[in-house]
């Protein structure tokens, strides 16, 4: 059994400086107060030259009532704990410097052991002594899990606007494809700058393997390939960047100045763009693992991604999106739910993934992040951030927009659309109220996919449209602006 505490460390200055670390602890042997407001404090005592084995020669006066942090070593806590005891030490620090794991032994053994234990990590002892010097007055104490963090409220506004934002530009698109089919004029300049890919069930299938295979390369090959979907997110981000801006650009009738090179015109404010979104590209990737504000730049290329990837990737009817979506939902179960039972550490290979195999620094760039609100011991170990992968916002995302095409083509006022959005937003808050009751990370599209599915099936089934809706409009023929 292992629990998630906190230690509050206090500096001597004048007024003195305070700062939080993890810790990990067996409640089972210890227990710490829920509040600061009973927590002891006691002076810390800076062992970490010794991993306290064995009886070393340190005066017993030298420990008395005091906090003693030494290296984890290759004894048992139990060993430790006794001869910290002896030594008249109230609290056991022990610092490691791999991850912090489970502290489990038997709880027989630790009958007679009345000294506090925990496990932190060595760098927070380091940072420790950095920020508030060499006299530092420490206390443990584990407060409860809030019920529910604020930050998931700006996840679901990011997530829904994003959604929206993007089922109505992919429809925007549309409208103006339609324009062009019923102009022949402007037929061949529309389709030189139509960008979009269309699904369709074979190429669905196609890229879901593709998914299943690229997750078991990062689980084995993490470390490598960790880097490669860095330098991937930054040129795809920035590519999404540009066209989000630069379409908001184009509506702007001031600025137009153009350049010719090479038989090319080009607007100068674009290539400014251009340099913009790359800079912001470039700064993230040297900054990412900068806590503070790094969340703020990747938050911001990854609703671009999005955006970018919902507009352009166009699903020819609700057949590729049944079959998109219901794969991509076993994909989430399977890898969530079903691989702790065949990997060798009774791990997610999902979870895994996305914390970083064996404790690795780098994190895959691949999710909507947002810090906690609420303080607690999982803010402080290993949750700082709520997070959302894109996933949940791209595969819904389609269906939404191919809802806002499918109302664009055949004159809907927006019905499908704005239901499979309302539908997106529920499946939303249903996962946020099983992630609050279940205590544990959950595969949304669970929740979203059967949300915004069955909605659409509803719709098209009360407007009568379900054998249009499903094989997709034959709208190019006979329509009219």
């Amino acid at each position: 059994a292992a629990d998630e505490g906190i230690l509050h460390a206090s500096g001597s200055g004048v007024p003195p400086l305070t700062k939080d670390y993890c810790i990990v602890y067996n409640s089972n042997w210890t227990s710490l107060p829920k509040t600061l407001d009973n927590a002891t404090y006691s002076t810390l005592e800076n062992l970490t030259s010794t991993d306290l084995c064995s009886s070393p020669e340190i005066p017993s006066a030298l420990l008395k009532d005091k906090a003693v942090v030494v290296m984890r070593g290759n004894c048992t806590f139990l060993e430790k704990a006794r001869i910290a005891q002896s030594l008249g030490a109230k609290m056991l620090l022990i610092a490691s410097k791999s991850r912090l794991s489970a502290i489990s032994d038997n709880k027989t053994d630790f009958e007679d052991v009345t000294l506090s234990i925990a496990l932190v990590r060595y760098n927070d002892i380091v940072d420790m002594q950095q920020v508030l010097g060499n006299e530092v007055n420490v206390t443990l104490y584990s407060p409860p899990l809030p019920e529910f963090d604020y930050s998931m409220v700006v996840i679901f506004l990011i997530a829904v606007f994003t959604v929206a934002l993007g089922g109505y530009w992919s429809g925007v698109a549309e409208l103006e494809n339609l324009k062009a089919v019923a102009s022949p004029g402007e037929r061949e300049t529309r389709w030189k700058k139509e960008e979009n890919v269309t699904f369709t069930p074979v190429t669905v299938i196609l890229f879901v393997v593709i998914c299943c295979v690229m997750l078991v390369l990062l689980y084995f090959f993490y470390k490598w390939l960790v880097y490669v979907i860095i330098s991937v997110f930054c040129l795809a981000s920035a590519m999404s960047l540009y066209n989000c801006l630069a379409a908001l650009i184009g509506q702007i009738p001031f600025g137009q100045c153009r350049i010719t090179c090479s038989n090319k015109t080009i607007e100068v404010r674009l290539i400014f763009l251009a340099l913009f979104c790359i800079a912001a590209a470039v700064v993230w990737a040297v900054f990412r693992n900068e806590d503070r504000w790094a969340w703020i730049l990747q938050d911001i290329l990854g609703v671009s991604f999005c955006l970018n990837f919902i507009k352009t990737l166009k699903m020819p009817n609700f057949k590729s999106c049944v079959i998109l979506l219901g794969l991509l939902l076993l994909y989430d179960v399977f890898f969530v739910f079903i691989t702790p039972f065949i990997t060798k550490n009774g791990a997610s290979i999902m979870v895994e993934v996305a914390a970083g195999p064996f404790g690795n620094s780098e994190k895959l760039p691949v999710v909507i992040r947002v810090p906690r609100l609420e303080h607690s011991a999982s803010t402080l170990c290993d949750l700082p951030f709520s997070l959302l992968g894109f996933g949940d916002i791209i595969v819904p995302g389609l269906l939404v927009a191919y809802c806002r095409r499918f109302d664009v083509q055949t004159r809907s006022s927006a019905v499908y659309y704005i239901s499979c959005t309302i539908a997106y937003a529920v499946g939303m808050v249903l996962t946020f109220v099983v992630l609050a009751l279940m205590k544990m990370g959950q595969p949304a599209l669970l929740y979203l996919v059967p949300c915004t599915l069955i909605t659409s099936s509803l719709v098209a089934w009360r407007r009568k449209e379900m054998k249009k809706f499903w094989k997709g409009s034959s709208y190019q023929v006979g329509w009219r602006p």
